[in-house]
């Protein structure tokens, strides 16, 4: 049995799987909240684009749906700096261009893909940072393509090399092996994401 799903079965019993499935259930909580709750969490997940977790949930925490929504570009701006975020002019102008799509749990519904309209709708937004947004809202079938990920999946050899960037078609190859990794299990992609993070990082983040 390969390693990576030793150590995942070993957590799965372990009291770490209490925290997993409260994460779990807070996506899905989420998810059936309204366009203003998702609005906020797609701001949430452009601010991580580049930066730390844990930063864009103090700038998330500060500010809350009503500053990401209606806060002028300056307030912004200020507030992304003070939390020590290094891109704090890209980031604030990204956030106001996506007010155009303040309704964005609606525009997702009618969506046949709605990662790839994030992808190409979203400014700051790449493959990685849309499927974090999306699991976040409930959609459980992404895979969050991040370096922990990527660095577990090559050391365990799922994959063959560590790729410097990853273009649509190397993301959804990766994916496809992710996938095939949370099917052996019996898990969604959403889950055993969250246990790799777990096993990279002894932390359970969203």
């Amino acid at each position: 049995m390969n390693q990576l799903i030793k150590k995942i079965k070993k957590q799965k019993q372990s009291p770490i799987s209490k925290t997993v499935n409260k994460r779990l259930k807070e996506f899905k909580e989420l998810g059936k909240k309204g366009n203003n709750d998702w609005f906020c969490e797609l701001c949430f997940c452009i601010l991580t684009a580049n930066s730390k977790a844990s930063i864009a949930l103090s700038i998330q925490e500060e500010l809350g749906a009503n500053g990401f929504l209606y806060k002028p570009q300056n307030s912004l701006c200020n507030c992304i700096k003070r939390n020590k975020h290094r891109f704090y002019n890209n980031k604030s102008k990204y956030i106001i261009e996506a007010r155009k799509y303040k309704k964005i749990k609606n525009l997702l519904g009618k969506q046949k893909d709605p990662r790839e309209w994030l992808v190409k709708n979203i400014k700051g937004l790449g493959w990685k940072e849309s499927s974090h947004f999306l699991r976040n809202v409930g959609y459980f079938d992404y895979a969050i393509l991040d370096r922990h990920i990527i660095k577990s999946l090559f050391e365990h050899g799922y994959i063959k090399q560590k790729p410097k960037n990853l273009s649509k078609n190397t993301y959804l190859d990766i994916e496809a092996q992710f996938r095939g990794i949370a099917c052996k299990l019996g898990m969604t992609s959403a889950e055993l994401d969250l246990y790799i993070w777990y096993i990279e990082t002894g932390k359970v983040l969203k």
